[in-house]
């Protein structure tokens, strides 16, 4: 469980390097892409390695959908800790590591905020 989400230590990943993460920034999407969504921007550096940017993509109607199933409010802190949780998955998994934006589906946007506020319960979707 990610207790801090603007900087964090991530990993092992498959080569059992330590990454150290960063938040940069938080903004819509539409604003800088045109794109309905909350991106959420990270810098992640493996140790002995140099600094990426990763920005996880969180499409606005599936976390509105999330937030209104779940009763909960829309807010940064909540898009942020489910970017971060996302971003440990691809540093332990290396999966999609060779982008630079990856966009969450509703699915994953569902499960990662479950797994943040622990209430699993596939089948209430």
């Amino acid at each position: 469980m990610i207790e801090q989400s603007r900087l964090f230590e991530a990993g092992p990943d498959p080569f059992g390097r330590i990454w150290k993460v960063q938040f940069r920034w938080l903004q819509t999407g539409i604003s800088i892409r045109h794109a309905d969504t909350v991106d959420v921007k990270f810098f992640v550096t493996p140790e002995g390695g140099e600094t990426e940017e990763k920005v996880i993509a969180l499409p606005h109607p599936d976390l509105l959908e999330m937030c209104e199933e779940h009763g909960r409010k829309l807010s940064d802190p909540l898009c942020m800790r489910i970017a971060a949780a996302h971003l440990r998955h691809m540093i332990e998994t290396s999966e999609d590591m060779d982008k630079t934006l990856v966009t969450l589906s509703r699915d994953e946007i569902f499960q990662y905020d479950d797994q943040l506020h622990g209430a699993v319960s596939a089948g209430r979707r």
